[in-house]
């Protein structure tokens, strides 16, 4: 018995060093979450200009025909306008033919690539036969550029794993918060268990009734 109690006090201590210093991490981060949240919910109050997006458009000269290759047009892409990121969605279109006067006069291949930065983005088009690529390139202001980071729009993979690190902070802390308030009893860890499989039955049911 003392054994086992020992055991279970080291790990409590344990656990509760844990669960602090997860929760400085997600108070850190959902600080910087918390802020801009605030933000885009008030900008009305606050007077933040509403969000803005600047337009404009022109073309890049193409020195040697490009094949019909989506990848490798968006790499060309990607060098052409000194990007680091790579694109962020790139395809091949095949228009359908239109009839002119009763003669069918078959459309060109296009090639499209998208870039995606947190204040700009790039929708580059291609259509072969061409000597230029036509780039339509969208900037936005500083509350479009605060709606970007917080929903991780344009961010590089470093980014996503910072979120993904407060996401699994955040459900860490769930776990470790359930098992300090349970001190590991078994009535308690019961009741807990009882709590989560009703919660988790109800959002299931919830799902399904979609």
């Amino acid at each position: 018995m003392t054994v086992r109690t020992v055991d279970k006090g080291a790990f409590l201590r344990r656990l509760r060093k844990l669960h602090g210093w997860l929760g400085l991490w997600g108070a850190a981060l959902g600080l910087l979450f918390g802020i801009t949240g605030f933000l885009l919910n008030h900008r009305q109050v606050m007077k933040i200009p509403a969000m803005q997006m600047h337009e404009s458009q022109f073309q890049l000269a193409i020195q040697q025909p490009v094949l019909p290759d989506p990848q490798a047009f968006g790499r060309w892409a990607q060098q052409g306008l000194h990007l680091r990121h790579a694109p962020y969605k790139a395809g091949v279109e095949s228009p359908k033919p239109v009839i002119w006067q009763g003669v069918t006069v078959p459309q060109p291949v296009r090639l499209k690539a998208e870039f995606h930065l947190p204040q700009v983005s790039y929708t580059t088009e291609y259509v072969m036969g061409n000597s230029f690529v036509s780039v339509r390139q969208q900037e936005v202001n500083t509350l479009g550029l605060l709606m970007r980071l917080h929903k991780g729009v344009g961010m590089n993979t470093g980014w996503v794993l910072l979120i993904d690190s407060l996401a699994g902070a955040m459900v860490t802390l769930s776990i470790t918060g359930i098992l300090l308030w349970t001190r590991m009893r078994r009535s308690r860890l019961t009741l807990a268990g009882l709590g989560l499989g009703s919660m988790g039955l109800a959002v299931f049911f919830a799902l399904q009734s979609m």
